[in-house]
């Protein structure tokens, strides 16, 4: 990120001689003018993508991608030092991870939309002061209070941040060529970071420290502010009160906190418990109430005409049942090298390694197969990898070794991994009004947030069912444990097999630019 805020080299780039670049540059602002006029420039004179300021957009949008999704397992392999440090009991170390995906998911759409009706560059910049202040003071924390707080703190920001983001690009890079290669690098992103973050978690926890794992984000966030001012143009947008669902906000913000505080706490509380399914009943509540209120307000929150753009249901749902299966596999089988085979924290980062390099490849080789293909083929094709990949690591052995029972598991599900989030990326933004970009993309990453949510949920009750009937019959801790993570992660590759059937019903985008307003989609008639 450093080579995105050169003071004197980003400089000349925006003073540069060659007159398309200057005029694209000074129009990418996410905005309806804006992205005009940039397309009659880029129409013109060549792909936006190709000029050095293009190049460092998208890596600045990438960035900030990466830097949310890191967040959301960075903290993993350094939870046994947070414990120790803090004194965290056994059940309250689980709302380190668990407080940011809470309020990740949960301020999700409410965050989306208003970077459609703010100004994304407001709300990105917003998000990515919020993530740094709040992790500086994590770094710092003494009790296990303040760190969750600063935690729940995180995933507002990053609920602000994502949206933001990927609307810019999907916005700014518009053409064909460009979009392809634009939402595949993203895609890419997407799945390297959930690997990279494991890796630079471990390295962090036992080199300077745990701590260090929240103090990278200040760090990062001073290099990203400095870029976006100097890359993406501000947006003039000044919404009137009226234009604000302040009630559907409240619902739908509401009820994605009561669902997903449910699915995270459903484990430990039980299933059939009174309290679970109290919860999971008022979350139903609340959403319903949010979609009665969208169907007849005027300025709805989620304007339910965006679901008339074929195929995006399709690619949210495949995105919310793929990622439940692939979050399955960082968390059990993090604590299969940790808690069974003994790996130290950077042995268990640098186990995941190679996954990265997988991801990255299949990343842009599903980027370059889009516009031959499409999406669909490329979203099944790589389920069905991922769930391949996922059945042999379901397999593994209590004495397993890494070249044999795990790495050729984990390239498997990398090739899937890349290709996965690369197509239905650009499948749930494809045809999608670009005043409704922010939600396009709010609704494809709080049901991936929900998603992982469900999945973590599910899985953690199966194989904890599994390893206390083990454990009841006095089967050795290790032998149970690793009995347990078998049916978490086969269930696993269960889901992402049904993600490829869901995937089927997606639209088979080849990168379509987004309609030019929204009027193209006719509002639903109101009750």
């Amino acid at each position: 990120m450093g080579s995105i805020t050169g003071g004197s080299g980003t400089e000349r780039l925006i003073e540069t001689s060659r007159p398309s670049e200057r005029l694209a540059g000074n129009v990418v602002a996410a905005n309806g003018t804006g992205s005009k006029v940039a397309n009659s420039t880029i129409a013109t004179d060549g792909s936006f993508l190709e000029t050095r300021r293009g190049k460092l957009t998208l890596a600045l949008l990438c960035a900030v991608a990466f830097l949310d999704f890191v967040d959301a397992s960075i903290v993993n392999v350094a939870l046994p030092d947070i414990r120790r440090d803090l004194g965290f009991s056994t059940q309250g170390l689980q709302w380190v991870p668990s407080g940011y995906l809470l309020t990740y998911g949960g301020f999700m759409m409410l965050g989306g939309r208003v970077a459609d009706l703010l100004g994304r560059r407001r709300v990105l910049v917003a998000g990515t002061i919020l993530i740094g202040l709040s992790s500086l003071i994590g770094g710092f924390a003494g009790n296990p209070g303040v760190l969750v707080g600063t935690r729940l703190a995180q995933g507002l920001g990053a609920a602000l941040m994502l949206p933001a983001a990927l609307s810019i690009l999907t916005t700014t890079f518009t053409e064909g060529a460009d979009r392809h290669k634009a939402l595949g690098v993203w895609g890419g992103v997407g799945g390297l970071a959930s690997a990279v973050g494991v890796f630079l978690g471990g390295v962090l926890t036992e080199g300077p420290g745990w701590r260090w794992v929240l103090f990278v984000n200040p760090l990062a966030a001073t290099l990203v502010l400095p870029a976006v001012f100097r890359l993406i143009s501000g947006d003039r947008r000044h919404a009137r009160l009226t234009d604000f669902d302040i009630v559907g906000s409240v619902l739908v913000t509401g009820g994605m906190l009561l669902l997903v505080f449910a699915l995270v706490e459903a484990p430990d509380q039980g299933w059939g418990s009174g309290r679970t399914i109290g919860e999971l009943a008022g979350a139903a509540v609340l959403l319903i109430a949010f979609l009665i209120n969208e169907q007849l307000g005027r300025n709805p929150l989620l304007p339910l005409s965006i679901f008339r753009v074929r195929g995006l249901g399709a690619a949210d749902v495949t995105g919310l049942i793929a990622f439940a299966g692939l979050i399955a596999m960082f968390f059990f089988l993090t604590l299969y090298m940790q808690n069974v085979v003994g790996y130290s924290p950077i042995e268990t980062g640098a186990a995941y390694l190679p996954l990265c390099f997988g991801v990255g490849i299949a990343a842009g080789i599903s980027s370059q197969l889009l516009a031959r293909a499409g999406t669909r083929p490329v979203i099944v094709i790589g389920a069905l990898l991922a769930a391949g990949g996922l059945y042999y690591l379901s397999r593994i052995p209590v004495d397993g070794s890494y070249l044999t029972d795990l790495f050729p598991g984990l390239m498997i599900v990398s090739f899937g991994l890349g290709a996965v989030f690369v197509g239905v990326t650009t499948a749930a933004n494809a045809g999608v009004p670009a005043d409704r970009a922010g939600l396009a993309a709010a609704l494809l990453n709080a049901s991936q947030q929900v998603g992982g949510a469900l999945g973590l949920a599910i899985f953690s009750a199966v194989a904890t069912s599994r390893t206390g009937h083990l454990l009841a019959d006095h089967t050795a801790m290790p032998d149970a444990l690793t009995s347990g993570f078998h049916r978490a992660l086969l269930t696993g590759s269960f889901f992402l097999l049904a993600s490829a059937f869901i995937a089927l019903r997606t639209s088979n985008a080849r990168g379509e630019a987004h309609q030019p307003a929204s009027d193209a989609l006719p509002e639903p008639a109101r009750l």
